[in-house]
């Protein structure tokens, strides 16, 4: 199947730290979708892809973004210009809400390699299996499938002490003590406090699952590679900004589309060679 696909590269985008999956298949991409296994490519304006429908392609990448109005939308500095230019085309992913969840805190102190790492063992290990293109599209394992499963079965999966974390909210999502599909009509101050009482769920991750799966698009989160770049770009001479305000600074300055201007100033720094750093978002 194919739909049209303007203003959007599809490369960049599974490229840009938000999921950690999608494995280079001949000229396009295999990963999984919720359950189902795809594989996606793009041709010029237009996607190509396969094992879903055309609707959950365009919600997946957020082709219904107003790409170009969001842009226009961030503030007009130099840092993101700059950041906004080498982004062209990238949007911000809509995922599974246990599956982002997950991720995320398993991505705690990793590296964008390591993560992935850890994603395709839990994938191969723990979820269903799927071939597209001849190429492997594992899903992520269910809630309930994790939370069956043991701390050491989880630090096989290289995960360390995330295990620990990771198993004890499976639980918690499996039973229903979590419930992530009614979160969704929480305020943004609300669900960001609800979701940093998982174990393993800080500020920042809290914030990477607001802005990727529940696309509260203000939400910014703040890594090693952002934190740098703010200190850098917008306060280059204040040696005592702090951490909380430097939140305050960007719940304010970059406004509604703040998720949008974080994503592009984290993957220049991390791709455009801008600003140094280890951590994913």
């Amino acid at each position: 199947m194919e739909l049209e696909a303007p203003d959007f590269d599809l490369s960049r985008t599974l490229d840009s730290g938000q999921v950690f999956h999608w494995e280079k298949c001949g000229d396009g991409f295999a990963g999984a979708i919720g359950p189902r296994g795809v594989f996606v490519e793009q041709r010029g304006k237009r996607l190509r892809f396969s094992g879903v429908t055309a609707e959950t392609i365009t919600s997946y990448f957020a082709l219904d973004h107003q790409l170009a109005k969001i842009c226009r939308s961030f503030p007009d500095d130099p840092a993101l210009t700059a950041a906004r230019d080498f982004c062209q085309g990238l949007r911000i992913i809509r995922q599974p809400r246990w599956e982002c969840l997950a991720t995320f805190i398993t991505s705690s102190m990793k590296q964008v390699a390591h993560i992935r790492q850890i994603s395709r063992a839990l994938r191969t290990r723990y979820g269903q299996r799927h071939r597209v293109k001849e190429c492997a599209a594992p899903s992520f394992p269910t809630p309930s499938r994790v939370a069956k499963l043991t701390e050491p079965d989880l630090r096989a999966c290289a995960l360390g002490y995330r295990a620990k974390n990771l198993l004890a909210t499976a639980r918690l999502v499996a039973s229903g003590d979590a419930d992530l599909e009614q979160w969704s009509t929480l305020s943004e101050e609300t669900l960001r406090a609800r979701l940093c009482e998982l174990p393993g769920v800080g500020a920042k991750v809290a914030n990477c699952v607001m802005l990727f799966a529940y696309e509260r698009l203000r939400a910014f989160p703040i890594d090693v590679w952002i934190e740098r770049v703010l200190r850098q770009k917008y306060f280059p001479n204040q040696q005592k900004v702090t951490a909380t305000q430097l939140r305050a600074f960007c719940e304010t300055y970059f406004g509604e589309h703040g998720g949008y201007a974080q994503q592009y100033l984290f993957h220049h720094a991390r791709k455009g060679g801008a600003t140094p750093g280890t951590a994913a978002p």
